[in-house]
């Protein structure tokens, strides 16, 4: 049986480089990113239901393909009905979904997006938009996994013992 990882969280704490390391870890894998290179990308009725599109269009092939035994999602999704709509459109009748949201204190996340801010890899905005979402993700049907103090390596072996049934990582338990 296929999984689906469903791994969401704001922006900055860490959704892509946990996810590249979940998928090193899990054979015949494939990940997709929601966040689509557009340059100057707007936030539209429009731009909203093409990159939905293309994202449950992308998912649903992943999960027909015989080749493939884990397909890795992560977005943003900091709202439930985003989730409901992602996976209503969505055959999942031969796999497990695994929903997933990477939380972390807010002063770690502003550390993590400073330094992006001064690499040059995120606007200034920044500082102010990601914080604001992070609480939203406390009322999501979703397993919460707190990345304050973990590196990515670290967040998928625990997302990948969870997968296996193991109860401890590194000493410590899983949420």
């Amino acid at each position: 049986m296929k999984t689906l990882y469903l791994i969401g969280g704001t922006m900055g704490v860490g959704k892509t480089s946990a996810c590249r390391a979940l998928q090193q870890l899990l054979p015949n894998s494939v990940f997709l990113d929601g966040d689509w290179n557009i340059h100057a990308f707007q936030v539209t009725e429009e731009t909203k239901a093409l990159v939905l599109d293309n994202i449950c269009y992308l998912l649903n092939r992943f999960l027909r393909c015989s080749l493939v035994e884990s397909v890795i999602f992560c977005w943003v999704m900091d709202l439930q009905s985003t989730l409901d709509e992602i996976l209503s459109r969505l055959d999942t009748s031969d796999c497990t979904v695994k929903s997933i949201s990477l939380v972390c204190h807010p002063e770690v996340l502003l550390k993590r997006l400073q330094k992006d801010v001064d690499e040059g890899l995120r606007e200034p905005d920044i500082l102010e938009r990601a914080p604001a979402r992070l609480s939203r993700y406390g009322a999501l049907d979703t397993v919460k996994l707190d990345v304050s103090a973990s590196t990515p390596q670290e967040v998928a072996m625990q997302i990948a013992a969870q997968q296996t049934g193991c109860a401890m990582m590194g000493g410590r338990d899983l949420p």
